[in-house]
């Protein structure tokens, strides 16, 4: 399992790099691959040791501690023990919609972060149930995939516009080329992500959580929850920053086509029937 979160990780970068070569190449010949491939490569870089802190900071997560959340950041450190990780850092978001994600580049460096709606939403016994799921991800080493995924896709996005303003020949007019390019980004981008984050990891994710909490139903509990509630409760930062929706337990974003193109969840009611029927074994 690690090995192969390692292998998809340095897959995604390497696809990245090849993107903004490409790029590069077809905009300013052998020059522009070079700094395209210069900024892909700072981009790569500056996501490993950064990404997470940037997704912290998007969702104006607040570091907690015993005194200011006791039962949370309880949970976590039992969990974690259980888990024989080292204990992360402990965020909480305001936000009404329940939800929760884990980030960080290994379990050294690993934070896990609830909103105020799941803290609000569910009992003790469901919340330590996610908080176990969450953990698996930094178990497993989903979290630095992930997390990289999430800033890397607004660094494309960037791009798109960064290309748009030089693909413009001598007398203005737009250079076919980057016009293509630029139509054809986006898709590109939704790509990487979706070959870089498999649907099995959150299957993984919920039998890991399942085995550390010892309590397959109340994670199935959670989620049933979770979804129903999440539905009706728009989560503004995942909805301006979509790529990072994959990160979360649940599935963050509205209705709509733009729900369908990062739908990296699996359906919740399938993640559901497995874990009921882990408890029934």
């Amino acid at each position: 399992m690690i090995a192969g979160n390692w292998f998809k990780t340095g897959l995604l970068m390497a696809a990245i790099m090849a993107l903004f070569g490409a790029v590069g190449g077809l905009l300013g010949g052998g020059q522009g691959m070079m700094l395209a491939l210069l900024i892909g490569l700072g981009t790569n870089l500056w996501a490993y040791w950064f990404s997470d802190s940037m997704v912290l900071r998007m969702y104006n997560a607040q570091e907690v501690d015993e005194s200011s959340a006791p039962q949370v950041y309880n949970t976590v450190r039992e969990l974690a023990q259980r888990a024989n990780l080292p204990m992360p850092r402990v965020y909480v978001i305001d936000e009404p919609q329940p939800n929760a994600f884990a980030t960080g580049r290994n379990p050294d460096h690993a934070a896990v972060a609830v909103t105020t709606g799941i803290l609000q939403l569910l009992t003790a016994r469901e919340l330590r149930g996610v908080l176990a799921h969450e953990l698996t991800h930094v178990k497993n080493r989903d979290i630095l995939t992930s997390t990289i995924t999430a800033s890397i896709a607004g660094a494309i996005s960037s791009l798109g516009w960064f290309m748009s303003g030089l693909g413009r020949d001598r007398e203005g007019g737009v250079n076919p080329i980057a016009s293509i390019l630029v139509l054809i980004l986006a898709p590109i981008a939704a790509m990487l992500l979706q070959m870089a984050i498999s649907r099995t990891r959150e299957f993984g994710a919920d039998q890991g959580g399942a085995d550390i909490s010892g309590d397959p139903r109340a994670l199935a509990d959670a989620l049933a929850k979770i979804e129903r509630y999440a539905q009706g409760i728009p989560m503004d930062t995942a909805e301006a920053h979509p790529a990072t929706a994959q990160m979360m337990i649940v599935n963050p974003l509205s209705g709509g086509g733009i729900r369908g193109l990062f739908a990296t969840h699996p359906p919740t009611q399938e993640r559901i029937a497995r874990l009921l029927a882990m408890a029934r074994q």
